[in-house]
């Protein structure tokens, strides 16, 4: 497998190192355990002749040539953590010559993997349009916003998709490349996970935050606040849209644009963002939080729980710990 990472300036230089000490990993691996020649020819490649990482590091880049015919391209993330900081990025001349680059490669043939912010520059390039994605969940609402036409879920890790895959949040970069070295070799995948205490994650619904997602918006702040306040009564939705001076239908489309669900789902997950803080810390029993948080009972909690974050009870206090 050929593979071509395209460096840029001011990339998040986590992503960066721990995709290239993962192939690294697995072609030692591969020819010292299994026998075999190294799967993988990673080359660091930019579009200038010079890149400088977030931390201030050179990075040594090869320039893009003709004769580079990658089977993938993996772009790192860009170290920005807001659509302030984000956007002037997105525009910048260097960035605008990698996504012609990657459109040039996607047309000869190349797929394309991406994580974090690196989700946006893939975006940006019209490559997801009417496609599935993943992106860093605390910008779930700004990617929404900037392409409509793009069919986001933030709660996965990775979603695959024809032009290639897309990772979730910061360390996703590490799932994305697991998956890539699964797709050559499971065995070895499966090695490389022992040897870097890691394996590929399903969901980033564990770590979202419901209000940070809330602050993109006024009216879905002012809803959040109102939920938490009626966790334990239930939900209604007239009642919501009657408290926050608007109408049911303006609340509905206002969580689906920004939060790519219905006002019902999202008081659901400030339901289990609660029930996780009481598993952690209040020594309460799984039938007083069900009933903390509007459930008649902690079965109906547990199912829950069990279908939004992937884990059972146990599970969660035992992380929690």
């Amino acid at each position: 497998m050929r593979i071509a990472v395209l460096a840029l300036e001011g990339l998040f230089d986590s992503g960066l190192t721990v995709t290239l000490d993962a192939f690294a990993t697995a072609n030692s691996l591969s020819g010292k355990l299994l026998g075999g020649t190294p799967r993988f020819d990673v080359t660091v490649v930019g579009v200038r002749k010079k890149v400088t990482s977030a931390q201030g590091l050179i990075i040594p880049v090869k320039p893009i040539t003709p004769d580079l015919k990658p089977d993938w391209i993996i772009v790192p993330a860009l170290r920005a953590t807001t659509p302030e900081t984000l956007l002037p990025s997105l525009q910048r001349p260097d960035v605008r010559q990698a996504k012609a680059q990657l459109l040039q490669w996607h047309q000869e043939g190349a797929q394309v993997g991406s994580s974090c912010i690196g989700t946006f520059l893939i975006a940006d390039a019209g490559l997801l349009d009417g496609r599935e994605a993943t992106t860093s969940w605390s910008l779930a609402p700004f990617f929404r916003q900037r392409y409509p036409k793009v069919l986001l879920d933030e709660t996965r890790m990775l979603v695959p998709s024809a032009i290639g895959v897309t990772a979730g949040a910061a360390m996703g970069h590490l799932d994305l490349a697991l998956w890539l070295i699964r797709k050559a070799s499971p065995e070895l995948a499966s090695l490389v996970s022992r040897y870097l205490l890691a394996d590929i994650r399903s969901s980033q619904a564990f770590y979202i935050i419901p209000n940070h997602l809330a602050q993109a918006d006024p009216l879905i702040s002012h809803f959040e606040r109102w939920s938490r306040d009626h966790l334990q009564e239930g939900f209604s939705l007239q009642d919501a849209a009657k408290a926050l001076g608007t109408s049911t239908r303006s609340l509905q489309r206002r969580c689906q644009a920004v939060l790519g669900k219905s006002p019902l789902a999202y008081f659901q997950d400030l339901r289990v963002e609660r029930a996780q803080a009481l598993l952690h810390g209040s020594g309460m029993d799984v039938e007083a939080i069900a009933t903390e948080v509007g459930y008649v009972d902690g079965a109906t909690l547990r199912t829950l729980l069990r279908d939004r974050l992937g884990r059972g009870v146990r599970e969660l206090r035992a992380d929690l710990r």
